[in-house]
Parts: structure tokens; sequence; C-alpha cells
């Protein structure tokens, strides 16, 4: 039984993964991204992945790019039977695709073909989905297009962020990664196409789509906010300072009142109109410079904020 696997990946989303191919395959080396500077003192750090693939004791290879370096030399003469790649952040370059002798094979978060590109869960939560899942499938030099061998899915719930979704979806991917492997290589599986017609593309979010707008209905602002948390974060202007939006409820009442009006001010809450007469309650917010804090202890130091104001610059 084939069992030599090259393993790529970089966030907390591929560690369940590489772990579990590691009970059972032979990894001869992972791929993951080079150390980055985090934090605000902007310290390198190593990814996810490289961390848990020191702890068992493999080779780890970082190029800055895959093509032409030294590591995609090493890769193709490591000879693998499998490349298998889940949230690594770089594309293969063909020569390396066909270096795998079974395959080259992607755990990708989303239902393909809806979804591809490098943020499937967010876009999903964006859109107020009732799913998501994850897709194994071969990869090919165009991006997340090639045929797909299994598929599973799970319910996006209302408390859903984009954090918990992707520990759901590494678990998901893991099984059915392990289920898969063993009926490629005893080649009892039908690759399936994906439908072009079908196909809905989820690009990597930019700084400027971190703002939020209260111009849109409650419920498709708190979306955003579970959609960019736990990061980056979404953010209001307010005084000409970010003011993250850590958690929000919409809230059943209507108002008349313009989006970004404080419909109401007490003690404990803060309650703001948003688009099409529905209002959004603030419940943890960060201001700049700040860290992390409930509504109470934000509204303490605004005394400013009341009834009937302006929380949004004009």
């Amino acid at each position: 039984m084939a069992k030599r696997i090259v393993f790529m990946g970089t966030p907390s989303f591929s560690v369940p993964i590489l772990q579990a191919l590691a009970d059972q395959y032979q990894i001869l080396g992972v791929v993951t991204q080079p150390d980055r500077p985090v934090g605000r003192k902007r310290q390198l750090a190593a990814s996810p992945v490289k961390q848990a693939a020191e702890k068992l004791g493999l080779p780890v290879l970082q190029p800055e790019k895959l093509t032409q370096s030294s590591a995609m030399d090493q890769i193709i003469a490591w000879q693998p039977d499998f490349i298998i790649t889940a949230a690594y952040g770089q594309f293969l370059p063909e020569k390396l695709l066909q270096a795998a002798r079974i395959g080259a094979i992607n755990v990708h978060g989303s239902l393909l073909p809806k979804y591809r590109g490098g943020a499937p869960v967010q876009y999903a939560l964006l859109n107020g989905d009732a799913e998501t899942g994850i897709t194994i499938m071969y990869m090919v030099k165009a991006m997340d297009a090639g045929e797909m061998l299994a598929q599973a899915s799970i319910p996006i719930t209302q408390n859903d962020d984009t954090g918990t979704l992707f520990q759901k979806l590494s678990q998901v991917g893991c099984d059915l990664l392990l289920a898969t492997l063993p009926k490629l290589i005893n080649q009892t599986i039908t690759p399936v196409a994906q439908d072009e017609s079908q196909v809905v593309l989820a690009p990597t979010l930019k700084r400027e789509d971190e703002q939020l707008d209260l111009t849109q209905p409650a419920m498709v602002v708190d979306r955003k906010i579970r959609a960019l948390r736990p990061h980056p974060g979404a953010y209001l202007l307010v005084k000409g300072q970010r003011l993250k939006i850590w958690q929000a409820v919409p809230l059943q009442e209507k108002t008349t009142a313009t989006p970004g009006t404080i419909v109401s001010r007490s003690k404990h809450a803060l309650c703001v109109a948003a688009g099409q007469g529905t209002i959004l309650s603030l419940k943890t917010v960060q201001p700049a410079g700040k860290p992390q804090q409930d509504i109470s202890a934000y509204l303490n130091g605004h005394q400013e904020l009341v009834s009937g104001g302006e929380l949004l610059d004009k």
C-alpha cells in the first residue's frame, strides 16, 4: 500500500489533518509558509503547521515561492505517492503537481464548485449559507478547478464564525481524507468533474472589506462580523477611530431612525439603527489600541453617546 506523502499546509486548520496522516502514512516532509512577524511587537513566529511538524520530528521546508526553488527540487526528489495540501497558501507549479506518483490532492473548505478561492468559509458566512463543507479534489493548474473525489457537508449555525467553522471543517476534512486515500490507492473511486456553470468565486478578503456598512440590514452586518472573526475583525469608524465590533446581535424590533443613529443607550446596551429599519445591538467591541471589552465597559468611557445621537462619522 502506497504511503509516501508530502504535506503542505499553514494555519491551524491544517494541523489535525497532518497529525492524522502522520499516524497512518509516511510523511516525507512538510511544506509551509515562511515564519512571519505577528503581534504588536512584530516578532517572527512559525506557522501552526511548522510547530506541529517539528513536534512530530518531520523535515520542514519553507520556500518564499515554490517556483524554481530548492524546496521544489527536494519535493520532486522525494518521489512522493501523494502531495496533499490543506490551506497551504501558494499555487503549486505544474511540474510539482506531476511529481506525485498517484496524485496531488487538496482538502478545500467548501462544497465545490461553490467558493473557489482563498476565503471560502468567509463567503459562506457573508452570504448567509445554510451549510458548508469539505471537498477532496485533484489539484490542477487552475484555482480549485480539479476533479472532485469526495464531499461532506455541515450546517452553519447562527453562532458560527470563521474560527468555529474552520475547527469543525478541519475535523471533517481529516475524516474525509482518511476515508478517501485508500480508495485512491486501490483505484476504487471515480473522480467527478466540476460543473463550470455553478462556479462561485471566493477571493481573499481585502483590507477595505473590513469596514461595516450600517446601511445594510442588521442580519447582513452580523454575518460580516462573524465572517471576519477571529481575524482580522470588522470595524465601524467612530470619531475618526476604528472601533472593532467583535460581537453584535440583530434585534427583532424595528426603527424609523437613519442607519448609524443610536436608537437606545443604557448602562449595558448600545443599539444602533441599520438598514431597512433594523436594529443592531453591539455586545463586544475593541477601541483602537485597546483590548476587547464588553459594551458596558466601553459605554462607561463614552458618556457622549446618547439615544438619538449619531454613532458614525459623517
